[in-house]
């Protein structure tokens, strides 16, 4: 998609701070941080949220090994971490490219139960 942001990262438009990168899927550090560390981790297949891109849970898995292979290596597992996405504006969406906030390195105090 030509005017997606993220679409734009992916093809080097726009730089990053990259932390994660294969074939099908990239992380990089959020620009606008809500933790210690806070990172986005995007499918290179562009889809606008997590509805659309369940049509495809080939593309889900793919973000989430990355994820785990990414945090494990970090030793991130060992300290807790949340994955979020958003889904809406109203839900706080602002890029609507699918993407999950990995965010961490700190005590991030309750969410739900």
């Amino acid at each position: 998609m030509s005017d997606c942001l993220f679409c734009k990262i992916i093809k080097g438009d726009i730089p990053s701070t990259k932390v994660f990168e294969n074939e099908n899927v990239l992380g990089f550090v959020d620009i606008f941080p809500q933790a210690k560390t806070h990172l986005l981790f995007i499918h290179k297949t562009h889809t606008k949220d997590i509805n659309e891109m369940s049509e495809s849970p080939v593309a889900i898995g793919q973000v989430y090994q990355a994820i785990a292979e990414y945090t494990k290596k970090e030793g991130m597992d060992q300290l807790g971490f949340r994955v979020v996405t958003n889904l809406g504006k109203h839900a706080g969406q602002t890029v609507f490219h699918t993407h999950f906030h990995v965010v961490g390195g700190e005590s991030l105090g309750r969410f739900g139960s």
